[in-house]
């Protein structure tokens, strides 16, 4: 009579489960996808229906209960081996999680679990199961199985009943719409993972100040209240995105109800879900919080983090390039050649961290041997070309590789200070050579002639000297007339100065001078030469140096009052 009993209640319970899988909602139906639907279909169909119910969009009664069929239908078809067994036995293996919650309780699906040694229960809780997270609010019903642990009464394993329904073990966790299970994990998180750890720190409105305003790091952030059901599982998404982008951006949460003035001053607190932001640098140096309003899963929420990544770095054409573009500036500048269609992403991140010290600039380039590329002295790809702050080019560093993003960003950093660290002191000693506040006059080299008497530059002064002394005055004499406003002196298109003042070393670059004067001005200690290199014409001022004459001869110059001559060859530095 017993063992009649045992089965009777079994036999119940099971045909009770059977009942409910027939119910169960087909996830094809609810995304209106064919069940030969690609994943491109697919997901461009959850997209769809995921915007149209969203809880914080779509305030209808019943629209949270269709966002979550929605995720739960989303999150059976996307993956391939929860496909293929709900294709196959009508599950997609085991049961959707909804967050946190002891092992097997899955908010209210029908599920088999093993309880431990001598119990074997089958559960059922009908309430509420869309409820994102919820846990103990579903009444259930249980029957238990006596005998040691694995094996029933009945003389058979219950996994054996089971294993075909669910595709593998029982009590096995699922996720939903990216919410994941407390059995489950998610990419990223698995033993053995590339990827390190990363860990949401938590936002003060003095760490917000200090660490994340205008600092050129991208912080992906997630506003929440502890109430709110699903914080978990957005957190567990972003953790995944930032472990795909170690070193790219960091991550934060903002406890909105500890921090709530923080969370009202920033217009981003948490309605019926949590929301995710970005810091951004997309659109200006100033940064700005920018809503993710996609699909809660890691390969959408990545992208939009790498859409807004600092674009601070300009990219430039290489056919056309001269240094021209690297006009002398206050701050170094630097270019990396590479063959990206688009500026690589460690670029756009260094370009934040440092985008108040350096100027950036980005090229795809092919190959060395191209011209343009063997003119910058670079001989192996990826490279990066810097040009300290008076015009001088260094080749920084060549045939650039890398083990992950994180340690590429962080070596390119200090290889970036040092150079900083460089140019500063380059500065400092141009400054003691100068009274104090001049603008300093760069010493004429291969590297910076095309910046300071290239094409793009209409009239270029050289004061050329052979001696310290004559250096000293010619120099005190520029720097002077270089801070008058003489005319045309900022009429160019770019507003880029139509006049540009330099110092040549003619004991050193004597040949330079042949191009204009056969003999190379050698008998005299000094000369001012005023080179219209567009034109290929040049003009001589040999009289005596002083700041009254040589203004005289600058301002006929530029007023069209005195005669220039045919250079006898273009000007060329060796």
């Amino acid at each position: 009579m017993g063992n009649r009993l045992v089965l009777w209640i079994f036999l119940s319970a099971l045909l009770f489960f059977l009942t409910m899988e027939a119910t169960t909602i087909d996830p094809y139906k609810v995304l209106g996808v064919e069940r030969n639907a690609s994943q491109r279909e697919i997901q461009k169909a959850f997209h769809k229906l995921s915007l149209q119910y969203h809880p914080d969009k779509n305030k209808n009664k019943g629209a949270q209960a269709k966002f979550s069929e929605i995720n739960n239908a989303y999150d059976i078809l996307s993956d391939e081996e929860k496909r293929k067994n709900y294709d196959t036995y009508g599950d997609e293996k085991g049961s959707p999680g909804f967050g946190a919650g002891s092992p097997g309780d899955h908010g209210g699906y029908t599920y088999f679990t093993n309880g431990g040694p001598g119990k074997n229960q089958f559960t059922y809780g009908p309430s509420d199961w869309q409820s994102m997270g919820g846990q103990g609010g579903s009444k259930s019903f249980s029957f238990s199985f006596g005998g040691p642990s694995g094996p029933s009464s009945f003389g058979f394993g219950m996994d054996d009943i089971f294993s075909n329904l669910f595709g593998g073990k029982p009590g096995g966790g699922g996720q939903f719409g990216g919410f994941s299970g407390s059995t489950g994990s998610r990419p990223g998180s698995q033993p053995g993972s590339r990827s390190s750890p990363v860990s949401i720190s938590a936002i003060s409105s003095q760490v917000y100040k200090k660490e994340i305003v205008d600092q050129g790091m991208t912080w992906l952030l997630l506003s929440y209240t502890p109430s709110l059901k699903g914080h978990q599982h957005v957190e567990s998404i972003i953790k995944e995105v930032a472990s795909s982008l170690q070193g790219a951006l960091k991550i934060g949460s903002i406890n909105c109800e500890t921090e709530p003035s923080l969370c009202k001053d920033l217009g981003i607190y948490p309605r019926r879900m949590p929301r995710v932001f970005v810091y951004s640098y997309k659109v200006s140096e100033r940064g700005s919080l920018v809503e993710y309003d996609g699909d809660w899963a890691a390969k959408p929420l990545k992208m939009f983090c790498q859409d807004h990544l600092p674009r601070f770095s300009k990219r430039v054409d290489l056919k056309h390039f001269e240094s021209s573009t690297f006009t002398v500036h206050k701050l170094p500048s630097v270019m990396l050649l590479s063959t990206k269609k688009d500026t690589p992403v460690i670029w756009r991140v260094l370009s934040g961290l440092h985008h108040n010290h350096f100027l950036f600039y980005d090229a795809e380039v092919h190959e060395v041997s191209d011209p343009t590329v063997k003119k910058l002295g670079v001989d192996a790809l990826p490279a990066i070309v810097g040009w300290l702050s008076n015009g001088e080019k260094h080749v920084l560093k060549a045939g650039i590789t890398i083990k992950d993003m994180k340690s590429a960003i962080n070596e390119l950093s200090a290889l970036l200070e040092g150079f900083e660290k460089k140019s500063k002191k380059a500065a400092s000693s141009q400054a003691k050579k100068s009274p104090t506040g001049e603008k300093q006059i760069p010493l004429l080299t291969e590297s910076n002639f095309d910046a300071l008497c290239g094409e793009k530059t209409p009239v270029c002064i050289i004061g050329a000297f052979r001696s310290s002394k004559e250096r000293k005055k010619l120099e005190s004499i520029l720097n002077t007339l270089s801070q008058k406003s003489l005319s045309r002196q900022q009429n160019s298109a770019d507003g880029r100065d139509s006049i540009s003042y330099t110092l040549l070393d003619a004991s050193k670059k004597a040949s330079f001078l042949n191009a204009f004067d056969k003999a190379g001005f050698k008998l005299l200690d000094k000369v001012l030469v005023a080179y219209k290199p567009r034109r290929g014409t040049f003009a001589a001022f040999e009289g005596e140096m002083t700041t009254e004459e040589v203004e005289g001869f600058i301002g006929s110059v530029l007023n069209g009052d005195i005669r220039f001559t045919k250079t006898r060859q273009k000007p060329v530095l060796k």
